[in-house]
């Protein structure tokens, strides 16, 4: 058993080891280029969680990690098949549903950890925030986590099935990425994709939710040709490193008045609002 992981843990366990932090990860099941798993996003969301939290809990964090949540918001992808989408009504509603289960458990902080790009939580902690007494955090692993290591490491890392994600199915689930037999290269296309008639989506002024079909070939977006296993490795150290020392950090901070801020300097006067 690893306790840490909370499908492995059993009610004896569970009674006399009672967790202050939980972990949810957060997938998909969706098509990623020819070459990567319909379930890479829960993949990635596993290895990346399980890691995270043993290395946090050998260092006296009483963190559980959550079963996955396989399934993520899909409605630009709806006309790839099996791209099994949940809304984003829904995914509230699933979080709103957990959080009275966890709170009645005595789990006082919640990490939301997503690996899909097509969910967006941040809406979501704000309207929960009231809610409930549970903290809730957000990390998108892919954005802000990783964005140093991202740009020292890949060349693209590519937006979905592109080098990065490539790089860590190469070493994390290696079995489940498809080569070419003849030339052992990856059965994959380039990755290419179609650019907006607007300059301004182009240029990221105004977004949109792109419709995936009319965008990629083959619903990857970056090239995966030139990952390899080592960048996998080494990204992967990153994320496990910094993930498990907030979470050891989150499990260790006390819930007082000032939480999840530094408390207020008593000798720093706020000026009165006219």
């Amino acid at each position: 058993m690893r306790p840490w992981i909370l499908a492995e843990a059993n009610y004896g366990h569970v009674k006399q080891h009672p967790y202050r932090v939980a972990v949810l990860p957060f997938g998909a099941t969706e098509p990623h280029n020819l070459h990567l798993p319909y379930g890479t996003d829960s993949y990635e969301a596993w290895e990346i969680g399980s890691r995270a939290c043993e290395a946090a809990w050998q260092r006296g964090a009483r963190v559980a990690l959550l079963p996955t949540i396989p399934y993520g918001t899909e409605t630009n992808l709806a006309r790839f098949p099996l791209a099994l989408n949940l809304n984003p009504s829904t995914l509230l509603a699933v979080v709103r549903d957990l959080l009275v289960s966890l709170e009645q458990s005595g789990i006082q902080k919640l990490l939301l950890l997503n690996s899909h790009g097509g969910n967006d939580f941040k809406p979501m902690l704000r309207e929960l925030m009231p809610q409930t007494r549970v903290h809730l955090f957000l990390c998108d692993w892919f954005k802000g986590l990783s964005a140093d290591v991202q740009r020292s490491e890949f060349r693209e890392p590519g937006d979905h099935a592109g080098a990065m994600e490539t790089a860590l199915g190469l070493a994390f689930f290696e079995h489940l990425v498809v080569r070419n037999p003849q030339t052992g290269g990856l059965e994959a296309d380039g990755g290419a994709i179609q650019k907006s008639r607007f300059e301004a989506v182009n240029r990221g002024w105004v977004s949109i939710s792109r419709p995936w079909h009319l965008l990629t070939t083959n619903t990857g977006a970056g090239n995966p040709h030139e990952a390899t296993a080592e960048q996998g490795h080494r990204l992967m150290q990153v994320l496990v490193q910094r993930l498990s020392d907030f979470l050891v950090e989150l499990d260790q901070s006390p819930l007082d008045e000032s939480f999840p801020m530094t408390p207020r300097d008593p000798m720093v006067q706020t000026l009165p609002t006219r």
